[in-house]
């Protein structure tokens, strides 16, 4: 790829994705032109539309506006999400532009920068969004770019224009983390995942040890206790483990009540005491640890990351509230991005850690037919943690259906004893029908767009 410094604009070939947006507002900020394409607007379009970036939503190459024209000044990005065929690709590939994947621009940015890399089947946008906020907050800075909206920021993009840092999600989906340079890099959690892309546990286990090849020499992996991962770092890159109760970093003196979690985190060189985090759910101990045990790494001093950790709000659609009556019967409602069996499951323990003895209903919707098909009594057994399970079908993002893999797949091996699957429209007709306690909403695909209307009738609803 050329240096950026030859390209005026920039077109992003699926410009509504949330990775592609935090590119979008960094190279607007660096003085380009920036337009794309993206199927259906949302709120991320619009938001991006009024920063000054040119979105079309019809695949027509006439669209594509001017300054977009010239292959020797314009860079063409896209995400794997978007078929082959695209009508705008096909232009472009067919007249000579540089056309690259979204992994590799980032890739661009880490290798000229100190990069925190944050990897795992779970808590990576967690964990790479708290360590953003505490160098944010501390002075340090650092260009972020994350997959989940801040809520401390209502972005998933932070900027800098001195620090030296950049704190990445690292994206092990079609292998784009390969693209990285590392400098501090974290595995929250190698759970098989994408076995439609890698086929296998082994080769996605695989997939991480070469991406703690790519470590920069004089940097650092960090990495959970207890993974099957064997790493293979370079001469001159340290390891450390971390974990809630072992490991390099781990937490001790652990205080629950009155609705906060305090702990003190043991490091290499000290204790930390009385830290409170933001967002008091067990499994973020875990994720602060990991975000705290990077950010120490590069020297962020730690009353800072105290102050940072108590102020964050978390990433939006991660065991993110959207209602919460006063009272020990207040009706409860919390949304969370968990997709994979073994996030369902944190996120329900946690749900019943915080509300023992009240009932919990769960409405999931499926992410993939493939993910589905592979992990479906994992997820049954996840949910036959909640008193009630509501399915919705199955959202296929980027997938056609595959024969017999349906919701029906889950339900049938969920042990609950009220079950039953609604389509989307039949879920808001039948919302008045039942009087929620705790309710819990997940999933990655559409059901965020259900959330207010849930949570309205919620409101409606007598104690």
């Amino acid at each position: 790829m050329k240096e950026m410094k030859d390209f005026d604009s920039l077109y992003f070939v699926g410009a509504g994705g949330i990775g592609m947006a935090a590119l979008e507002r960094y190279f607007l900020a660096k003085g380009k032109r920036v337009a794309g394409y993206d199927r259906t607007p949302s709120d991320l379009t619009s938001a991006l539309i009024n920063e000054g970036v040119h979105i079309d939503f019809d695949e027509d190459p006439a669209l594509i506006p001017d300054y977009c024209r010239d292959p020797e000044r314009t860079l063409v990005v896209y995400t794997p999400a978007v078929p082959s065929e695209h009508r705008g690709l096909t232009y472009f590939r067919e007249h000579g532009f540089e056309v690259v994947k979204r992994a590799a621009l980032l890739g661009v940015v880490t290798a000229h920068s100190k990069a925190l890399c944050f990897a795992g089947t779970h808590g990576k946008t967690t964990t790479s969004s708290l360590a953003a906020h505490i160098l944010h907050t501390s002075g340090t800075g650092c260009n972020a770019f994350l997959g989940g909206v801040l809520r401390n920021y209502n972005s998933n993009f932070l900027l800098s224009y001195t620090s030296p840092y950049s704190v990445i999600e690292a994206d092990e989906f079609d292998r784009s983390f390969h693209h990285l340079h590392p400098f501090i890099a974290v595995v929250t959690s190698t759970d098989p995942d994408h076995l439609d892309i890698y086929g296998t546990p082994e080769n996605y286990l695989e997939s991480f040890a070469h991406f703690t090849e790519l470590i920069q020499p004089g940097g650092a992996l960090i990495v959970h206790t207890g993974l099957a991962l064997k790493p293979r770092v370079a001469v001159g890159v340290k390891t450390y483990t971390y974990s809630r109760d072992e490991g390099d970093f781990h937490a001790v003196n652990i205080r629950r009540g009155e609705g906060e979690i305090v702990f003190d985190m043991v490091t290499p060189w000290e204790t930390v005491k009385d830290i409170n985090l933001g967002v008091p759910v067990e499994i973020n101990i875990e994720n602060a640890i990991a975000a705290m045990a990077a950010c120490r790494l590069v020297e962020t001093p730690v009353e800072a990351m105290k102050t940072a950790v108590a102020t964050f709000l978390g990433a939006k659609r991660r065991f993110e509230f959207w209602l919460k009556e006063p009272g020990e019967h207040g009706k409860v409602m919390i949304d969370d991005y968990a997709h994979h069996p073994d996030e369902l499951r944190a996120s329900i323990t946690s749900v019943r850690a915080l509300y023992p003895g009240r009932r919990l209903t769960v409405i999931f919707q499926p992410h993939l037919y493939t993910r589905t098909r592979d992990f479906a009594p994992g997820f049954a057994q996840a949910l036959s943690l909640a008193d009630e399970v509501i399915l919705l079908p199955i959202y296929p993002a980027r997938e056609e259906p595959i024969p017999g893999v349906t919701s029906e797949m889950v339900l049938e091996k969920v042990t609950s004893t009220k079950k039953c699957i609604y389509s989307k429209e039949n879920l808001i007709k039948s919302i008045h029908l039942s009087n929620f306690d705790v309710l819990l909403t997940a999933g990655a695909g559409d059901i965020a767009n259900l959330l207010q209307q849930i949570c309205d009738e919620l409101k409606k609803q007598k104690r």
